[in-house]
């Protein structure tokens, strides 16, 4: 069974920063892409960033430059650097990754459970 267990969210004011971290674990063969999507209250799941296996990196245009997403390809983990924090960015955030459980070339996609973000004063 394979899990992505997602760590650091909570709360902090604005301007203030946060890291996301997300451990795959399980029985992994490879991963593809990793990434990081978030869904606000109300609103649809949007991207965040993605990060591929070889460290290329794409960002959704409203981040602004503020977040910064990197990997561990030996440790299966994701981290997403959050910094100038917005009430905007309240949302609850999501990692996902291109799994290959089998060994089969063939990739599909799993998500975490979720980290709520709360930037409030």
């Amino acid at each position: 069974q394979v899990h992505l267990v997602e760590s650091g969210g909570g709360l902090v004011q604005p301007g203030g920063s946060l890291r996301l971290s997300c451990a795959a674990s399980g029985s992994i063969f490879s991963i593809n892409d990793m990434g990081w999507y978030r869904q606000a209250p109300g609103k649809e799941r949007e991207l965040v960033a993605v990060i591929t296996w070889g460290g290329s990196t794409n960002y959704a245009d409203f981040l602004k430059g503020r977040f910064t997403i990197s990997r561990d390809n030996n440790k299966n983990m994701v981290d997403l650097q959050m910094n100038s924090l917005e009430p905007e960015d309240t949302a609850v955030y999501y990692c996902n990754g291109d799994l290959d459980i089998y060994g089969s070339g063939r990739y599909a996609q799993y998500w975490g459970q979720g980290t709520q973000v709360t930037v409030s004063s």
